[in-house]
């Protein structure tokens, strides 16, 4: 499955949501690779102790997305949370690409 990801970029980086119900903290992978973010995670109902499932339309569920990240992202400072089923990744944009001011001098 491809989880819903918004990505909302500002003028220090990026922040990625990602939908990622029912998994938990164990179950995901990320990966950064030079210019590419792998997010794989796996899903699983929990049948309660004592109980059988007899039917099952919602099983196993694994998700996968991948996104190839601009040059002016540094992804070596890259973090993440995982809470209440989502995601969130930010990841700055890299010194030589933050805005800068620029000092006047009078002359």
């Amino acid at each position: 499955m491809t989880p819903p990801v918004d990505v909302v970029e500002d003028s220090t980086g990026i922040t990625l949501y990602a939908d990622l119900p029912g998994v938990p903290k164990e179950n995901l992978k990320l990966q950064v690779e030079a210019d590419t973010l792998t997010i794989e995670a796996e899903a699983a109902m929990a049948v309660p102790d004592g109980l059988q499932s007899s039917h099952t339309e919602v099983g196993l569920a694994r998700f996968h997305r991948v996104f190839s990240l601009s040059k002016e992202l540094d992804t070596e400072n890259v973090t993440a949370e995982l809470a209440q089923g989502v995601l969130t990744l930010r990841i700055p944009k890299a010194a030589h690409a933050q805005p800068r001011r620029i000092a006047i001098n009078a002359g």
